[in-house]
């Protein structure tokens, strides 16, 4: 009987990618704190998963297929330019860095969550395989 990952796995796999994606863009607004004109973006979470899960069943790290499941793509679509909690300084920028600092800081702690999580399923899946 050949084992499904997307129901061992769940929602677990999909939402480690879109962490990583989005640790990528807090970054990105970080690094570019005093760029004059440069606009805080940050991927909804929420509708990110919902494409990751509605548009595929299943992750594949090479993509041998137009149908397979691409990541990016999908967390791209789902990049946002956030609005300013604060008024404008004069340059046009509109990163907050204390929020970026803490928005950060809390997706990297989700996304260890993310870990710990797919290391259990996968520790469960072992302990099935070997008959424990």
């Amino acid at each position: 009987m050949a084992i499904s990952f997307d129901n061992a796995l769940g929602v677990h796999q999909y939402t480690l990618g879109i962490r990583a994606q989005r640790a990528e863009v807090l970054s990105s607004n970080i690094a570019n704190a005093d760029t004059p004109h440069y606009k805080a973006r940050d991927v909804d979470f929420s509708s990110a998963l919902e494409s990751a899960v509605t548009h595929q069943k299943g992750m594949r790290m090479m993509a041998t297929s137009e149908k397979h499941f691409d990541l990016q793509a999908l967390t791209q679509q789902n990049v946002q330019y956030r609005v300013p909690d604060q008024p404008d300084t004069g340059d046009g920028n509109t990163v907050d860095m204390q929020k970026e600092q803490q928005t950060f800081m809390q997706n990297t702690l989700e996304y260890q969550m993310s870990l710990g999580f797919l290391d259990s399923k996968f520790s469960g899946m072992r302990k099935a395989i070997r008959g424990d």
